[in-house]
């Protein structure tokens, strides 16, 4: 039985210990010790990563290896599960049982990991005491952490939950955290996923959550330092939390700012009123659009007229979206009594077009053109849309073949 030092000290960053055993997994291997401080994936919490060096006795180097491992290599811990109740330590190098180790664990990742699942507690012990929601879901990813609770809460809602649990930061207070009896457990009021049994750890936040967990916590909470709320959605039959904690938090709330602060540069404008500033340039936006798409259609109307009555009305016309080459292609097809077709591209890039002709059937002459000019597209047997990859040069004498079977 591997000794938890996890569970005795949260905080204890380097010890030493003797491999009890070892096999293959995968392409590395699994070392078991008799006493470990790496924390095993578990409730949510990721494993521990970190080195094992050896002190005495035998280590072999990888078979696949042409090298000879050298003992005073650390051997990097990619990560800890625990299956059938052994710690298992994910190592690439075999370690001998009978060889005696120095743990060392990534301390920056473990505290990271502490300061998340502390903030996590906080937020789902506030939530259930005010709206009596439950956590059905928590996930420690590398990026975010998310909840998942059984009940709807507004983005007011959240504003208000933060507020607290960062109250509950500033507090400063002691974690309590002991391991009960079943039966002194059982008369005690603590959140839980499920029954437990045996010994029951009990994970106390003074004024904000008492919960059952295996994880590690800060010793204090002011020891979060921050913890932010980030977004509520929508999920299943309740809602999904992203949240972040502590130094993860503070490092994400920077790069906010800094995006923020080379917006106001560019706008000329406060930081606290980039967003009243992107409104207005919105608002310019949509008004330069509106007045764009009325200049192009009278373009688009006036250019067609030329082609009054004509037999057929081929254009290639340079910066035009998929939107207004079609827009341009129906107002031809207004004054053309033939075929319309406009195109518009580059070489490099190449062409988008459409092609129109009221009362026709057009779609033996689109399957024509795709395959000659290398092209996808299709719509209605009179009207019809899509791109092509060939070249000015081959899509002009496509259009004057074209013509003269007018």
């Amino acid at each position: 039985m591997t000794v938890r030092l996890f569970e005795q000290d949260a905080y204890r960053r380097e010890f030493q210990a003797m491999v009890t055993a070892c096999r293959e997994h995968g392409s590395g291997y699994a070392v078991c010790l008799d006493a470990t401080a790496f924390y095993p994936e578990g409730g949510g919490q990721p494993g521990d990563t970190g080195t094992l060096t050896v002190i005495s006795g035998p280590c072999e180097p990888l078979p696949s290896r042409t090298d000879t491992f050298s003992p005073e290599d650390p051997v990097i811990v990619t990560d800890t599960h625990e299956k059938g109740g052994e710690i298992l330590h994910y190592t690439s190098v075999p370690l001998e049982p009978g060889t005696a180790v120095t743990g060392m664990i990534d301390w920056e990742h473990r505290f990271d990991l502490m300061q998340n699942h502390s903030g996590e507690h906080i937020v789902s012990g506030l939530i259930h005491s005010r709206f009596g929601y439950n956590n059905v879901g928590f996930h420690m990813g590398s990026d975010f952490i998310t909840i998942d609770l059984d009940g709807e809460l507004t983005e007011e809602d959240l504003y208000e939950i933060e507020k607290e649990a960062n109250q509950v930061v500033y507090r400063n207070e002691t974690v309590i955290i002991r391991k009960y009896p079943e039966e002194e457990a059982s008369s005690l009021s603590y959140r839980s996923k499920k029954e437990l049994h045996d010994l029951v750890r009990i994970v106390t936040f003074p004024g904000a959550d008492v919960c059952a967990c295996c994880g590690t916590h800060v010793a204090r909470t002011g020891e979060i330092g921050l913890i932010k709320l980030l977004s509520v959605a929508k999920f299943r039959s309740g809602v999904r939390i992203e949240m972040l904690s502590g130094s993860r938090a503070f490092s994400y709330l920077t790069e906010i700012w800094q995006q923020n602060h080379r917006i106001s540069v560019l706008l000329s404008a406060k930081p606290l009123l980039t967003s009243s500033f992107v409104e207005k340039l919105k608002e310019h936006d949509a008004s330069v659009s509106y007045e764009l798409y009325a200049y192009k259609e009278k373009l688009f109307e006036d250019t067609a007229r030329q082609y009054y009555n004509a037999s057929c009305a081929f254009i290639l016309e340079p910066g035009l979206t998929a939107d207004e080459v079609r827009r341009f292609t129906i107002a031809l097809m207004k004054h053309c009594s033939g075929l319309c077709a406009v195109f518009s591209g580059d070489d490099e890039n190449g062409y988008k077009y459409a092609v129109g002709q009221n009362d026709a059937d057009l779609r033996a002459l689109v399957k024509s053109m795709n395959a000659a000019l290398n092209g996808r597209g299709g719509g209605k047997p009179f009207f019809s849309q899509g791109n092509v990859s060939a070249g000015q040069e081959d899509i002009l004498a496509f259009l004057k073949d074209i013509e003269k079977g007018i």
